[in-house]
């Protein structure tokens, strides 16, 4: 059985960003505004890197160029999702991404981005952005223009444990308050529509309101991907959703749980609990990846857990 790629995350600092991601999990930040933890990335803006056995201090990207085999022999140039923990102690900008066909002209051949969030945790009556109320582009320009972002923008509360996908051309917003689990195609484009007219050493961030009304769809209506729960052998199994892009599914190990590996590659976070998988210490903030072939995981322990993959 092929060796599991536990990795090291890369921490970003933020305007917006806290310091739970130091405090929950240990991992090494440079300061106390750390919004994210791209925890298994092989885009060159932050890279994780193998933390031990064969691979040890290699970058994923470098795993994606040199070992291709890891993944099945999967096509293309850059390793396909990426993962990220967000700590927002503020709220994050306004902001909707492209579809690959957009980036793929405007953005130097660039991937698209589409995502998902699974809520960790957060604050009591915190909320989030998903979506617009505008029914027409004519009308989405127009309550831009005005500043109307009250009427337009669609706040939903929040709750540990829920799930929302966000494919690309969803208006959205992280907001204070709110730690999450983000799964999404390896792109960095970002289309900022609104920035509370903060300032950042002393001037306003940029905005992209061209871009993102050429982006942004019109009506736009939350689709509900998660499917029922399956519970077996006091495990419980959960379908979060299933796109053309990933597949994210959720888990909880009551004690013993055996979980089939048979994708190009899995990765897996664990996002509370301690144990292990095929004998190998696990616990709560620990991400890996398991490659093609390597076989059934077999975890032990009290688990909560997420998996993603290429559909």
């Amino acid at each position: 059985m092929g060796e599991l790629l536990f990795m090291k995350p890369y921490c970003k600092e933020v305007i917006w960003g806290g310091t739970k991601l130091k405090s929950i999990y240990g991992y090494e930040t440079q300061g106390d505004h750390t919004g994210e933890a791209w925890v298994i990335s092989a885009n060159p803006d932050g890279q994780s890197v193998v933390t031990e056995g064969h691979y040890q201090g290699k970058t994923l990207k470098e795993l994606w160029d040199e070992h291709r085999e890891l993944f099945g022999n999967l096509e293309g140039d850059v390793f396909p999702l990426l993962i990220k923990l967000i700590d927002a102690r503020d709220h994050l900008s306004i902001q909707v991404h492209p579809d690959d066909a957009y980036a793929y002209s405007h953005e130097n051949g660039e991937k698209g981005k589409t995502e998902c969030w699974y809520i960790v945790d957060c604050d009591e009556g915190a909320d989030i952005v998903i979506g617009h109320k505008a029914q027409t582009k004519e009308e989405l320009k127009a309550m831009i223009d005005e500043g109307r972002w009250d009427d337009l923008l669609n706040v939903i509360p929040i709750h540990k444990g829920d799930f929302f996908y966000i494919p690309a051309g969803t208006v959205h917003a992280i907001r204070k308050g709110t730690l999450i689990l983000e799964t999404q195609q390896n792109s960095n484009i970002t289309y900022r529509l609104y920035d509370y007219g903060r300032l950042q050493d002393g001037k306003p961030r940029q905005l992209h309101i061209k871009q993102s009304l050429d982006v942004i769809r019109c009506p736009q209506e939350r689709e509900n991907t998660v499917q029922e729960a399956v519970e077996k052998d006091g495990n419980v199994s959960q379908r979060l959703v299933s796109c053309p892009l990933f597949t994210v599914d959720h888990f909880e190990v009551a004690e013993k749980m055996t979980m089939e590996q048979p994708y190009s590659f899995l990765i897996v976070d664990v996002l509370e609990g301690e144990g292990s998988v095929n004998g190998h210490p696990i616990k709560k903030g620990d991400h890996f990846i398991a490659p093609f072939g390597c076989g059934d995981l077999e975890f032990i322990g009290k688990l909560e857990l997420i998996t993603s993959h290429v559909s």
